[in-house]
């Protein structure tokens, strides 16, 4: 049986360089999505080992360059059987420089929505083929607790994220006739990634001190669960969103 092959979009950085070493601690080809952070990504793959994993530069809002990333990936490791949609476009959780709601612009609302819901389209079309072949197929897209408890208010991340549950939950139940599964991993403030770095110690304070195990959630308790839903072992979980936070928000 050939080990699987796993997409991580934004593989490069923070939260999802922690997944993509988690699949490749257990023996996944990984291919690691950039699209500016070709060192970081390629010394990901490197510390995976490059005959397991390769880094592949894509915006993956462009439909093109996904699908030349998936034929790269596919020559070199064959049918993608996981992805991950991690790719966090142009955003920094910054409470300061967040824009209020008097200056917020539409443009601000569709980069984001752009950066989630429609790259998560782009990449789950193209991969459609490999998934529906695979008997394992799995997509798992990266949210956030902050729909639940906007503990700042990032309001165009918020809201994209929130409109990817809807989409999530709709590819579920399209894809379900395959044996595909899609789910979303929604983590809380991660401490620390490049997004998280200008957060102030005064936010993270807030958060741990708010949490049930008092404490701020890590990249890697996130990849942990991103790894389970991939697994066999979750095979009959699909449609679901599972929060990752030390029990800020409970569902």
């Amino acid at each position: 049986m050939k080990n699987k092959v796993v997409l991580v979009t934004g593989g490069s950085r923070g939260l999802g360089a922690a997944i993509a070493r988690k699949f490749g601690q257990q023996g996944y080809f990984v291919i690691v999505n950039y699209i500016h952070s070709q060192h970081k990504a390629e010394s990901v793959a490197a510390e995976i080992g490059n005959d397991h994993a390769m880094a592949i530069r894509a915006d993956v809002r462009d439909r093109a360059e996904v699908e030349k990333m998936v034929t790269q990936a596919e020559e070199r490791f064959g049918p993608i059987d996981i992805v991950v949609n991690n790719a966090l476009v142009n955003f920094k959780f910054d409470p300061i420089a967040q824009a209020s709601v008097e200056d917020l612009t539409w443009d601000q609302y569709n980069e984001q929505l752009e950066g989630a819901v429609k790259a998560s389209l782009n990449v789950i079309q193209s991969v459609l083929p490999a998934l529906k072949e695979s008997s394992s197929g799995r997509v798992i897209q990266i949210g956030t607790n902050l729909f639940q408890n906007p503990v700042v208010a990032y309001h165009q991340y918020t809201t994209a994220k929130a409109a990817l549950i809807g989409f999530t939950r709709n590819m579920a139940k399209e894809l379900g006739q395959y044996g595909i599964t899609v789910n979303m991993v929604s983590g809380g403030l991660l401490e620390t990634t490049d997004a998280s770095a200008v957060t102030t110690p005064e936010v993270f304070a807030l958060v741990a001190g708010s949490s049930a195990l008092q404490r701020v959630t890590q990249p890697e308790d996130v990849a942990e669960m991103v790894a389970f839903l991939a697994s066999t072992r979750a095979k009959a979980v699909t449609g679901q969103n599972i929060v990752v936070d030390n029990g800020l928000t409970m569902n």
